[in-house]
């Protein structure tokens, strides 16, 4: 998708006042902004929003309130994303490796080995590059607020732990849909399969794929440990989190309005990333007493092995690579 679809364009002038009414419905005290997420209430992101929606009711007395709805009650990420475009929906939190498939610029956040570590994530997504993200999804409907924590993606297996690239061949992993994701796996030897999350259970149960590849907190959540008893912690990736709102939503804030949401969210990122750091060290320790083998792979060996990617993206894409290097470099 290269900017809001022809389809999407044409429902912006038609659904504007329907969107609205649903997405930031006024009552006679308050606006209140809707929000979808696809977890369920125990998941940090969860927790962040909550506190959003705290603070934002303190800060403006009221005025400004937020409506929470979980576990993809509205739609799954990229439905959530198409909702806000037309303004039929407020905000939601999202995979960058979802964005991408409508803001090009976020592939680099989905790149392997694309951060030193934490520190080095933290650094680019709160100084000007992650500030640059966050604006240029204005041209397609998106106005960028924060980067939250989602930590670091490593593999779970059904038959047998992975510890060399090597040992992906053969096997099907459950992917994104992300076409940076696939690429990634399909470097790596394996064969990704972009299967909907919410069908993944059923998917490792039945043996339509052999893993897939997630955080802690989230391999915890949706039980997939329950089937998937090998998890490989080579942290291949460290794609971010991010909170949109619709542009079509923050047109209609004042600047007061404005000013009290954007405070509400930098006190929940600090807020959130606290909270993830404590519940991937639960994570762990609750997947493993349940009889899940964790080992811890070299990642020289599986950085190694995606380079080509990088070599790939210079000669194909060089605007991307650039913005890939200053990352790396930053």
């Amino acid at each position: 998708m290269q900017k809001i679809s022809f389809f999407l364009w044409a429902k912006v002038a038609s659904l504007t006042v329907l969107g609205l009414a649903m997405a930031c419905a006024p009552t006679d005290r308050a606006k209140v902004l809707k929000l979808s997420h696809t977890h369920d209430v125990t998941h940090p992101v969860h927790e962040a929003v909550v506190y959003l929606a705290e603070q934002l009711n303190k800060k403006s007395g009221g005025k400004l309130t937020v409506k929470i709805f979980t576990g993809a009650q509205l739609g799954q990420e990229r439905e959530a994303i198409e909702l806000l475009q037309i303004g039929s929906l407020a905000m939601t939190k999202v995979s960058c490796s979802v964005m991408e498939n409508f803001v090009p610029s976020y592939r680099a956040l989905s790149f392997p080995y694309v951060f030193r570590d934490k520190a080095h994530q933290f650094k680019v997504l709160d100084g000007e590059i992650g500030e640059q993200l966050l604006l240029e999804s204005e041209k397609y409907w998106l106005h960028g607020l924060c980067f939250y924590d989602a930590g670091s993606r490593s593999f779970y297996t059904k038959a047998k732990p992975i510890e060399t690239p090597s040992d992906l061949v053969g096997m099907k992993i459950r992917v994104m849909k992300s076409n940076t994701a696939m690429n990634m796996v399909k470097a790596l030897g394996g064969a990704p399969a972009p299967i909907s999350y919410g069908e993944l259970y059923t998917a490792l149960q039945q043996g339509v794929v052999d893993g897939a590849e997630n955080n802690s907190p989230s391999f915890l959540s949706s039980r997939h440990y329950e089937i998937c008893k090998y998890y490989s912690i080579d942290e291949h990736t460290s794609v971010p989190d991010v909170l949109l709102i619709s542009t079509v939503i923050w047109q209609t804030l004042d600047p007061q309005e404005r000013q009290w949401l954007e405070e509400a969210v930098a006190e929940s990122v600090v807020y959130q990333r606290a909270r993830w750091a404590a519940s991937e060290k639960v994570a762990l320790e609750t997947v493993q007493k349940a009889g899940v083998v964790i080992n811890y792979p070299d990642k020289k060996a599986f950085a190694a092995q995606v380079a080509a990617m990088y070599e790939r993206t210079k000669a194909e894409d060089p605007s991307l690579f650039r913005l890939i290097s200053a990352i790396r470099a930053d």
